[in-house]
C-alpha cells in the first residue's frame, strides 16, 4: 500500500528528482575538472577546495539519481559488464591503497614534513631561516604577544605557552622575516 502524499511533498520530491541527473551531470563535470586541474598541480588554490566540497555535495544528487533510476540499476548488476567495471575499480583503487597502507612511516606529503620541522624546530635553529638572530627572533615574537621563555624553546613550546597551535604560529613567522 503507497503513502499518500501532500501536495508539497508531491512537488518537493517532483522537483528532486526533475535535477538529480541534471545536477549529478555538472557536478561530475566540475569534479573532473578540478581533479584533472589538481592532478596536473595547475592552480592548486583554486581547485583544492572546490574539488572536495562540490564533490562532497555531489553525493546528494547522486543519491537522488541512484533513487530515481533504482530498477534500471537493478538490472545492471544481473549483467557482466557491470561486476568487470566494479572490479575493475577496486583493483585501481587497491593498488592506490595497499602501497600507501604498506609503506613505512614517513613519506608523505614534502612540505608536511618541513612544516613539522619548522613546528619542531628551537628558535635559535628558526632564526637565520627569517633573518634574526636568535635574541632578536625571540624578541619579534615577544613583541607579538607570545610567550618566550628563551632562545632555546620549540616553536611548540612557545604556541602552547601562548595559548595558540603550532600550525597559528607560521603565518606569525612569516610576517617577522626580514
Amino acid at each position: 500500500m503507497r503513502l499518500k502524499l501532500d501536495n508539497e511533498t508531491h512537488i518537493l520530491r517532483s522537483i528532486l528528482l526533475r535535477y538529480a541527473t541534471p545536477l549529478t551531470t555538472g557536478l561530475f563535470i566540475v569534479s573532473l575538472v578540478s581533479g584533472v586541474a589538481l592532478f596536473f598541480h595547475f592552480e592548486g588554490r583554486l581547485f583544492k577546495a572546490m574539488h572536495e566540497w562540490l564533490s562532497m555535495i555531489l553525493a546528494v544528487p547522486f543519491g537522488l539519481h541512484l533513487w530515481k533510476n533504482w530498477r534500471p540499476l537493478v538490472s545492471y548488476f544481473k549483467r557482466p559488464p557491470m561486476t568487470v567495471a566494479l572490479l575493475a575499480s577496486l583493483v585501481g583503487a587497491l593498488a592506490f591503497a595497499v602501497p600507501a597502507m604498506l609503506a613505512p612511516p614517513g613519506g608523505g606529503n614534502p612540505m608536511q614534513a618541513v612544516l613539522g620541522a619548522v613546528q619542531n624546530g628551537t628558535i635559535a635553529h628558526l632564526a637565520p631561516l627569517f633573518g634574526h638572530t636568535p635574541d632578536s627572533l625571540a624578541e619579534a615574537m615577544r613583541g607579538r604577544g607570545l610567550v618566550v621563555a628563551s632562545s632555546q624553546a620549540r616553536l611548540g613550546e612557545v604556541a602552547e605557552a601562548s595559548n595558540r597551535t603550532a600550525r597559528d604560529m607560521l603565518p606569525i613567522l612569516a610576517d617577522l622575516r626580514r
